[in-house]
């Protein structure tokens, strides 16, 4: 005997309708922007009109959280993605920020009940980041989009039951 299933996978996900807005930190912008059209791209793709996100810039990784949050606790939005790019330098700063962000924007979803996902890269060096950043399903705003619409679908099923 089986129970009853939600979920959503993201062959089937639609994005038609959703109010989504994405996050991004001017920090290391050239790979920051590339992240936010890949975001775009994969609403565009999902059948969501891109030109509706909501984009907020924030000047770094650690201050995507906050303006996550304010938009979580608004009730305008569905799902948030959070975009920024952290890449090891001298010091340890790299990792604290990294850390920073990966906390502080962990905690949204479950604090607000809306999916705020993590589309931050984290990388030793500057070729990395320009990888995950590239054009098409590779790119880290691609992948962080549809995880926010996914969840955001998910959380809808299991409100309307």
């Amino acid at each position: 005997m089986q129970g009853a299933e939600i979920s959503r996978s993201a062959d089937s996900l639609s994005a038609d309708g959703l109010r989504l807005a994405c996050v991004v930190s001017r920090f290391n912008s050239r790979i920051t922007e590339r992240l936010l059209r890949g975001a775009l791209e994969a609403v565009h793709e999902h059948g969501g009109d891109s030109s509706s996100v909501l984009v907020v810039r924030v000047p770094g990784a650690l201050e995507l959280a906050t303006a996550a949050r304010a938009l979580a606790v608004s009730g305008r939005y569905d799902a948030l993605v959070c975009v920024g790019a952290v890449i090891r330098g001298e010091t340890d700063h790299y990792r604290w920020v990294a850390e920073g962000a990966v906390h502080s924007i962990g905690r949204i979803g479950p604090e607000t009940g809306v999916p705020a996902t993590f589309g931050v890269l984290t990388c030793e060096t500057p070729a990395q980041a320009e990888a995950r950043s590239q054009a098409g399903e590779s790119n880290a705003g691609y992948h962080a989009a549809v995880a926010a619409m996914e969840m955001a679908r998910l959380l809808e099923g299991i409100r309307s039951r």
